[in-house]
């Protein structure tokens, strides 16, 4: 079982940054591949970035972010980050972190909601001059 706690977030001015964390309980943490995603109103979720688990050392953005956000982890902390660089309005949403569903998982491509459990509460962001 884990337990993810999102963090970070805020009102920020267009060209602005922030940086998410994510931060976990469980033993087998690093065992997992984690996501992040958002939902904006009115809008489905959808997969931000995913990583890998350290020994592949792979990452995968969704389009709309590729060259302004970063993903990292750091499993000795149990925390995922997502460094968020020259925000847009239209990356206003809430944002959430997850875990894949199952272990030893690869980070291939976009990260699909439906692959991935244990979300947390979120944190919103707000990109608004």
């Amino acid at each position: 079982q884990e337990k993810l706690v999102e963090s970070g977030g805020g009102l920020v001015q267009p060209g602005d940054s922030l940086r998410l964390s994510c931060t976990g309980t469980g033993s087998m943490f690093g065992d997992f591949v984690m996501g992040w995603f958002r939902q904006a109103p009115g809008k489905e979720r959808e997969g931000v970035s995913c990583i890998s688990l350290s020994m592949y050392n792979t990452q995968h953005y969704s389009d709309s972010v590729k060259g302004r956000f970063t993903i990292s982890r750091d499993n000795a902390k149990k925390v995922v980050y997502l460094e968020m660089n020259n925000l847009k309005p239209e990356d206003t949403a809430m944002y959430y972190c997850a875990q894949q569903r199952w272990a030893y998982g690869r980070c291939e491509d976009v990260p699909q909601p439906d692959e991935y459990h244990f979300w947390g509460q979120g944190t919103q962001v707000t990109v608004s001059s």
